[in-house]
């Protein structure tokens, strides 16, 4: 649908995650959530500094720091969750367990939603969620 005013269409959101290390924050995403790395900014043999992945229609983009940067920014993470619709936050629980993730299991929000938690490791906030009929636990 077409933005009221301007009439463009939004077709994506990559957000900008800036991470203390590019290698760590990679095999994360890469090897614990299952996202794959699409485009980068390494040379053949070079050091990354960016990079995008992806994982169905999701997509997020990781900035280490820069040597330019002499005032680092801490702490990361603070007050940004990012929330991943899913098919089944029990799913991607089993999922992610299986690569000796440690989580607690899904609940479900006041507003139907179950979700699944977790923090990266600069302390960004995941929460995978899939809509459900279930009522919330007391």
């Amino acid at each position: 649908m077409p933005d009221v005013e301007t009439g463009a269409i939004i077709r994506e959101l990559w957000p900008l995650l800036d991470v203390t290390d590019i290698k760590r924050s990679v095999a994360f995403y890469r090897d614990q959530l299952a996202f794959a790395v699409v485009a980068d900014d390494a040379e053949p043999g070079g050091q990354m500094g960016w990079c995008r992945l992806v994982r169905g229609g999701a997509s997020l983009m990781l900035q280490g720091p820069a040597e330019e940067n002499d005032v680092p920014v801490k702490p990361r993470g603070r007050g940004v969750c990012f929330y991943f619709v899913c098919d089944d936050a029990d799913a991607m629980y089993k999922e992610l367990s299986s690569r000796g993730m440690q989580l607690k299991k899904p609940k479900v929000a006041y507003y139907g939603m179950k979700q699944l938690y977790l923090s990266d490791p600069d302390g960004y906030e995941i929460c995978f969620e899939s809509p459900t009929q279930e009522r919330r636990e007391s």
